[in-house]
Formats: C-alpha cells, structure tokens, sequence
C-alpha cells in the first residue's frame, strides 16, 4: 500500500492488476496493497492483451499495476489499434527495471506517471520509489543490507553488492535474506 500510495493511487482509483494470480503472488500482494487503500481492482492477471485492451477501454481504470513491459506493450497496441488509454494516469511497475527513458517516454508520450517498486515473492515489499525520484526508498518493515556476494561483509556506502533483507513479520520472519540481486546504498 505506501508504494501504491507514493505513487499517488487514492481511494476510489480503479486498478488495471496485470500480475498474475498463480504460482507467484504478486497478483494477491498487488491487490491487497490496492484494498488496504480503498482502490477497487480489476484481476486482469498476465496475457490476453486484446481482452485487457477491450477491459481497459470499457472500466476506464486509473492505475496500472504489473511490470513496465507489458505496460508499454498494452500502451503501443492501444494507440496502433486507436483504443483510448487515456484513463491510465499512474503506475507501479515491478518485477522488471524501469529505465529512465522508459518513465520518461510514459509520461510524455501516453501521460502515464510510473513509479519502480521493488519486492520479491518471499518478502513482499522492500523498497518503493517516491514523488522525489531520488531511488528506492526502503519500506519501514524490512532491513536491508548490502553485502559483498557469497561473504556476507558490508560494502561501503555507494559500492554495489548483494542486498540482503531482514524482515521480521510474526507470520513469516526472515533473517539476512540473500536476494541475489545487486544494490548499493546511496549516499545521503
């Protein structure tokens, strides 16, 4: 929910969910994040372009939800197909990089304000972009740390190294969590 809130999604903003609800959890996660705000969500799930693009086009939902991939494809078929996406005004985007150009080429080309999230399956949420697009900032219920792979040593402040994530929900508790993805921690 504080990602989809960063983002600006309010209560009441209909949600376009292009993740899936099987086999990974992303679907669920999205969803719920979007009822603990009030949003309403359309489980459109991963696929069947044509069917979301008929969707969109009919519920006219606000907010996307899904990877930045298949946000540009639903973009570009729309306008080669002539279907009003219009309604789309903000997004979150995770599971894939969202290069600079490719924020900037949805704003200006399809007026489409997107925000990076990051997360995995086992944790959830650990770090979200804000209005300040200075990063990812990381989400208050985890702990993160850099590392230098395969040691578990803390790398100076703006090196990159593994992330590893503590979280401790009651539920689910994980302790130095080794993501395999590559992070650094920015200065200030």
């Amino acid at each position: 929910a504080r990602a989809l809130y960063a983002a600006g999604f309010r209560r009441g903003d209909l949600v376009h969910n292009a993740f899936a609800y099987h086999l990974t959890p992303a679907g669920s996660v999205i969803e719920s994040a979007a009822r603990a705000l009030g949003c309403p969500v359309i489980p459109a799930g991963t696929g069947r372009t044509e069917q979301q693009l008929s969707v969109i086009e009919q519920l006219r939902p606000v907010g996307y939800a899904g990877t930045p991939s298949f946000l540009k494809i639903l973009l570009e078929r729309g306008r080669d197909e002539h279907i009003d996406l219009s309604c789309f005004r903000k997004a979150v985007v995770t599971a894939e990089a969202l290069p600079k150009a490719l924020a900037e080429e949805f704003r200006q080309v399809y007026g489409v304000d997107a925000y990076q999230s990051y997360g995995t399956a086992d944790l959830g949420l650990v770090a979200y972009e804000t209005p300040a697009r200075e990063g990812l900032v990381v989400d208050e219920g985890v702990l993160v740390e850099i590392v230098r792979p395969g040691t578990g040593d803390p790398v100076p402040e703006g090196e990159v190294g593994e992330l590893l994530v503590t979280t401790l929900n009651p539920d689910y508790p994980l302790i130095r969590f080794a993501t395999g993805d590559l992070s650094a921690i920015m200065p200030g």
